[in-house]
């Protein structure tokens, strides 16, 4: 098959969709790689780095889109990205429909096959492409909510860690997912103290055992986030509604009852984000204030780590990428859990979730639904 990988054009996206590494397997399996110029500068990797793994480079996005089978991402595609889509093409990448009618509408315009990482499955309930990308904003979270409590970036004034005869920050964490599981660790190891709000029970023991019991966790309710926001310096919004829209948990008349200067970061933004208050930002001008809590809502937040991240999200994609270079769409007949990933097939939403958010209709092409 042939395989293309855009410059991704998405402000501050410094990811690639396909590292050298990726690409050299790609090449091993007999299929043929073509790669924007200087599509992978900003993640590290050069020109000649993917022509020594085997890949063809190309002078601009109209090539890859014009001469592929297949186009691995890994933002969802800008307006005159999806417009170069064509029917029978495969676009593998993250999407985040839900809460993006536009690009919704121009996906089922393209009649693509657009399979996204964030609703592939596997085995035990997992989001497998989505996990590597979690973990990264989890921890880049902590980092990000203990520099914007400094006063100069609008905070408090409150050192994250603290000092010995002065408290650190505490830290409110809602959700215990990959996300929430990491941001807590990390909050944990620098030294503040941390809570999270959970509803799965088997996690909250699973959190309590792997922290030995440094981090605090409840189960989580109106009246537990109502209780915990009023003591938090610090929110976390970690939870996540596979392919749907993020729930609301702290409203904006919550806001006033917040400690001024505190600070609600919302790794969920890219689902809409889990704060009523919450609107997507950027890494070059991250945050707001409303009623004085100061909002970081970055929709890209392992951005930043444009290496690291491209290298663990490769690491995870791999083997279903090559499994539809090599089979194309049959690989989902073949695995219901990457057939979970696609969202729009020949102008139909095939992903309930998303239909469900916009008001559409369904397809289910490949039985993975109707089995629950």
């Amino acid at each position: 098959m042939r395989v293309g990988v855009p410059k991704e054009i998405k402000k501050n996206e410094h990811r690639i969709g396909l590292t050298p590494t990726a690409v050299r397997e790609y090449v091993a399996h007999g299929h043929q790689v073509s790669v924007e110029g200087g599509a992978g500068l900003g993640a590290g990797f050069t020109d000649e780095d993917y022509v020594k793994a085997g890949a063809k480079i190309v002078a601009n996005a109209a090539e890859i889109f014009a001469n592929n089978d297949m186009i691995a991402k890994v933002k969802e595609p800008q307006k005159v990205e999806w417009e170069m889509l064509r029917e029978d093409q495969i676009l593998f990448t993250y999407l985040h429909l839900a809460p993006d009618p536009e690009q919704t509408r121009g996906l089922i315009a393209s009649k693509c096959a657009a399979i996204a990482y964030e609703t592939v499955t596997d085995a035990r309930g997992g989001l497998p492409l989505l996990a590597p990308m979690s973990e990264v904003a989890g921890r880049i979270a902590v980092f990000s909510a203990a520099e914007t409590l400094l006063k100069h970036n609008g905070g408090m004034g409150l050192l994250f860690c603290g000092v010995p005869g002065v408290a650190p920050a505490r830290v409110l964490v809602l959700g215990g997912g990959v996300v929430g599981l990491n941001a807590a660790r990390m909050a944990m190891g620098l030294g503040a103290e941390v809570v999270v709000l959970e509803r799965s029970i088997p996690r909250m023991a699973y959190i309590d055992e792997i922290t030995n019991g440094r981090v605090v966790t409840r189960y989580s309710s109106i009246g537990a986030i109502e209780e915990e926001m009023l003591k938090a310096d610090v929110i976390i919004g970690a939870v996540l509604v596979p392919g749907a829209e993020a729930p609301k948990l702290i409203k904006r008349e919550h806001l006033k009852q917040m400690k001024n200067g505190s600070v609600l970061v919302d790794v969920a933004i890219d689902q809409g984000g889990c704060f009523e208050t919450s609107k997507p930002t950027t890494h070059e001008d991250p945050t707001y204030v409303i009623d004085g809590v100061v909002h970081y809502c970055v929709a890209n937040m392992p951005g930043a780590a444009p290496r690291t991240s491209s290298e663990a999200l490769n690491n995870a994609t791999l083997p279903f990428g090559l499994a539809l270079a090599n089979k194309g769409l049959e690989a989902l007949r073949e695995n219901p859990h990457l057939a979970r990933g696609l969202n729009v097939l020949k102008g139909e939403i095939t992903y309930p979730a998303v239909a469900e958010a916009m008001g559409l209709g369904w397809s289910d092409p490949f039985g993975v639904w109707a089995k629950g």
